[in-house]
């Protein structure tokens, strides 16, 4: 999931929080370890083929990754993953970039699908069809449609989802109750604006904290009938009546009404659990958040329900996002299949069922019912089907030819209208204007 777009190319999620890395083979993506070069020069002396990985996550996510890339090294002895970890989504990609005009690149990257796309434009990702064409195992009905985003117009398929993210709403429990709101009846935003006035009439600091950046605004555009392009891709349609009454209605709940706010600043994610912190201490009646919150979130105190539509005229689309794993072209054959043969250990039902019970990201696969532990936990924790079943009517963000420079605009914007009271309309016609003229040049118009 956050600030501006180096961050928005990732849409998402555009979705996680402040890292550290953990784990014996785990090293600072600015300064390395000695750890990390001890456990890398261990592998290379027993003859495995060293392959880097480069990754961000929030604090519990990093954990989880480290585990999985432990486990699937202790599986085989053919490869041996070595890992690096960002503060953040906009550092993987800003640090990524410099690594390839150096010629030092990873051999594996976790990216968002819109970053992903934009590299792979530039013909720095590997195509990955060449191996799973060689797979007997690979079976692309085995992933979910809308997560499977790596694929471009002409069949290159230069990334597969690592895992799914959609930002959901968590409720504190105690101030729902006090209020006298049940979190039922909450089925568009104006209904949530209204439980946010009672909650805020009960004592509470908030009713409700959208989380900060263009995000949440724009899933609640979507959630309008908002479009970001024309169906012919040539126009940018970004200060609709859709967009601006949606982004106006929150502008207002912050500025004017006043039972709205939200975080910003800070290092890293550090507005992020801000807001969660909120939620969770009585401060505001929920917030706005990622899927991955879950693994940090108590759920005796918060729970879950999805986002809704705009107003009783609209339909519930926020946006359902896809982390993925591409793999470099600059690296060795070796290499590549090394990173080929993770992405698929990282992507199987059992891995899949660690990875989302333990970070709460929705799993990218189709047969996960088959899987009796993840339903097994499902049933005890019904907050894991939230985002489940909300990336089932979630929108998807359309490719931008611009290279990402229509999401910038958008950044800017949300700024203006959460953070500045500037009204939905000036801002989002400026942004409108930029990523006009960017679109144009990008299309040769």
């Amino acid at each position: 999931m956050k600030k501006r777009l180096i961050a928005m190319l990732l849409l998402s999620a555009l979705t996680l929080s402040a890292l550290t890395g953990c784990g014996s083979s785990t090293a600072s993506a600015a300064s390395g370890s000695a750890e990390s070069d001890e456990s890398a020069d261990s592998a290379a002396s027993d003859g495995a083929v060293e392959v880097e990985f480069w990754y961000a996550g929030g604090k519990t996510a990093v954990n989880v990754v480290q585990e999985i890339v432990d486990e699937f090294n202790a599986s085989q002895d053919t490869y041996y993953v070595t890992t690096v970890t960002q503060a953040d989504y906009t550092e993987t990609y800003e640090k990524l970039q410099a690594a390839i005009a150096g010629s030092v690149a990873p051999d594996l990257v976790l990216l968002g699908t819109s970053t992903a796309r934009v590299l792979s434009d530039k013909n720095v990702l590997t195509d990955l069809t060449a191996y799973t064409e060689a797979d007997e195992e690979y079976d692309r009905s085995k992933y979910i449609d809308a997560f499977f985003q790596g694929e471009d117009d002409n069949g290159k398929l230069f990334a597969i989802p690592a895992y799914g993210t959609t930002q959901v709403l968590y409720y504190n429990i105690e101030a729902f109750e006090t209020a006298g709101i049940d979190p039922e009846s909450i089925e568009t935003w104006q209904d949530l604006a209204e439980a946010a006035q009672k909650i805020k009439d009960a004592g509470y600091d908030y009713g409700w904290e959208p989380m900060y950046g263009y995000q949440n605004l724009i899933d609640i555009a979507m959630s309008n009938g908002a479009s970001v392009l024309s169906e012919d891709g040539t126009q940018v349609l970004i200060n609709s009546e859709e967009w601006v009454e949606a982004w106006e209605a929150i502008r207002t709940w912050i500025h004017d009404d006043e039972i709205m706010t939200v975080h910003s600043g800070g290092q890293g994610w550090e507005y992020w659990y801000t807001t969660m912190d909120d939620a969770l201490n009585g401060v505001a009646g929920g917030y706005t958040g990622s899927s991955g919150d879950q693994a940090d979130l108590d759920f005796s105190v918060v729970a879950a329900i999805e986002q809704p539509a705009f107003d009783e005229d609209s339909e519930s689309a926020p946006l359902a996002e896809a982390l993925v794993l591409s793999v470099l072209e600059s690296s060795g054959d070796a290499e590549k299949q090394g990173a080929y043969e993770f992405m698929k250990y990282f992507t199987s039902t059992s891995s899949q069922t660690k990875w989302t019970m333990a970070t709460g990201y929705v799993p990218v696969r189709t047969d996960m019912d088959e899987d009796a532990d993840y339903q097994a936990y499902v049933a005890e924790n019904p907050q894991a089907a939230v985002p489940v079943s909300q990336a089932t009517h979630g929108s998807i963000y359309p490719y931008d030819p611009t290279g990402g420079e229509i999401i910038d605009a958008l950044s800017i914007a949300a700024d203006k209208v959460e953070l500045e009271g500037i009204s939905a309309q000036e801002a989002l016609d400026e942004a409108q204007a930029t990523a006009q003229a960017a679109l144009d040049e990008a299309l040769g118009q």
